[in-house]
């Protein structure tokens, strides 16, 4: 039978990604689509490329047929998921969030960020983290315990740390990297990461034909990269905004450990052990670079691997879309592991060669 599911905040980017690839999927069926401001509007309405796909329309946040969905997609701002995401665990189903609410492990370090003190601590603690290629075991629990009927949730990753974490997280569960030094992250995204709210940053005019750093040092993406790194107070994180419309390039230098040959083509082997068993992570060819256009509309993610000899740093490129990996796609990777379906059930494409 198929999993009655919601998407709670569907308007927004994220949200209308989740229901373009919930349309396609073989086993969640889309039931539940909400947002207070679009409420009885059509979605195809709203959004044309749905015409002929659905004829569901937007309802409201407490809209009732929510209780009895099974799989539930909070893709709200950060503290609305603290609000929702308990009543939907409690009565058994899966919850897959895609704020900032229940990454960070540690609640003083989400109040330190996002200003905001953490409500739901026992929740925190038993969820699980939604970077399937570097928390399976993590899945895996929650999965187990879905099996045996509990409620669970999942805290997905951010856009810039899952592209980032892709990229530096092999160096250093490899031995690679120091255990000193800065990781200097330089991250380029398209405007669809700002959410779909303009504002003077994202207005056409003032985003086309230019590309500016935001968030210099004070980026709340910073303590989730350090988390999954493992490398507290040593990620100096700059984020970029660029005039495209999807698509993260990350770019990671990491010093490497004293023992370490800065040989290239060593390190790009250890990378590709390190990924062999996972179906959406693709290391390149030997000075080969990664693509926004590539991976766009995809869950894929593809990765570039350099060493700058001279300076003893490994060079990382990774890209991804924001909206596919980065938000809604991954989303769903987390959710068909929690179900036990394949990884790739309903993810199983390709980016457009020419857009």
């Amino acid at each position: 039978m198929a999993i009655k599911t919601a998407v709670v905040g569907a308007a927004g980017f994220a949200g209308v990604e989740l229901i373009r690839v919930l349309l396609r999927h073989p086993h969640f069926e889309l039931v539940v689509a909400t947002s207070n401001e679009l409420a009885e509007t059509p979605i195809a309405q709203e959004y044309p490329c749905f015409v002929g796909a659905t004829d569901l329309a937007f309802s409201t946040h407490d809209d009732p047929a929510l209780a009895e969905c099974d799989l539930v997609f909070l893709a709200v701002p950060h503290t609305a998921a603290l609000a929702m995401a308990p009543a939907h665990v409690k009565r058994g189903a899966v919850v897959v969030d895609l704020s900032a609410d229940f990454r960070l492990e540690d609640p003083a370090v989400y109040e330190q960020w996002y200003n905001t003190p953490h409500t739901e601590l026992e929740l925190l603690a038993k969820r699980a983290f939604g970077l399937p290629e570097l928390f399976r075991d993590d899945l895996a629990r929650v999965q187990g315990e879905h099996a045996a009927g509990q409620g669970v949730l999942v805290g997905c990753a951010g856009c810039y740390p899952t592209a980032t974490a892709l990229a530096g997280a092999p160096a250093m569960r490899l031995g690679l990297a120091s255990s000193e030094g800065a990781i200097v992250v330089d991250a380029i995204s398209g405007v669809t990461g700002a959410g779909k709210k303009c504002s003077p940053r994202t207005h056409y005019c003032f985003d086309n034909e230019n590309v500016e750093a935001y968030g210099v040092a004070t980026h709340r993406h910073t303590p989730e990269i350090e988390q999954i790194l493992g490398a507290k107070d040593r990620v100096v994180f700059t984020p970029h905004l660029a005039p495209t419309n999807r698509g993260i390039l990350s770019t990671v230098n990491i010093p490497l450990a004293s023992g370490i040959k800065p040989d290239a083509s060593a390190i790009r082997a250890q990378y590709e052990e390190f990924y062999w068993d996972d179906y959406f992570v693709h290391v390149l060819n030997e000075r080969v670079q990664p693509r926004t256009s590539s991976v766009a509309a995809t869950n894929h993610a593809h990765l570039g691997i350099a060493v700058n000899e001279p300076a003893r740093t490994l060079i990382v490129t990774s890209a991804i879309d924001n909206l596919g990996k980065g938000a809604a796609s991954q989303a769903v990777q987390c959710a068909n592991i929690v179900f036990g379906f394949a990884e790739s059930a309903g993810l199983d494409y390709l980016a457009i060669p020419v857009i």
